[in-house]
């Protein structure tokens, strides 16, 4: 008959370079935990800068775009008024096309002030203890 060899109890390794206490000094690891907070900050004040310089892209096109926007408004009101004053001259004369473009404007823009000031009015008094 054959005889297996009894087994051997496995001893845990106490030397060697997976031993922690051979990682070197308290000191040691704890300028490699500073070394690694420093990398790990100027890593994320990097990202930080990416994001912020991304947002300021993003808001600088998005006012570029509603300016130009809010100036096509403007254009577009100007050559609508132009053209009511074109097609009024022919019934009201130049002088009174002119004259009743002109005072249907400030009409408006006299009844949307009114109103916006009701809604600053409204607000403050929303506001009050």
């Amino acid at each position: 008959m054959i005889e297996e060899p009894a087994d051997t109890a496995v001893t845990p390794q106490t030397e060697g370079p997976d031993d922690p206490s051979d990682d070197g000094s308290v000191r040691e690891s704890f300028a490699r935990l500073y070394a690694d907070i420093r990398a790990y900050a100027g890593a994320e004040a990097e990202r930080q800068k990416l994001r912020a310089s991304i947002v300021a892209t993003g808001v600088r096109n998005a006012a570029i775009l509603g300016f130009i926007g809010l100036m096509l408004i403007f254009a577009s009101i100007v050559a609508l008024l132009v053209g009511l004053v074109l097609v009024l001259q022919s019934a009201l004369g130049a002088l009174g096309a002119t004259l009743a473009v002109t005072g249907g404007g400030l009409a408006v823009a006299i009844v949307l002030l009114l109103l916006a000031k009701a809604c600053v009015g409204a607000t403050k008094k929303a506001l009050e203890p």
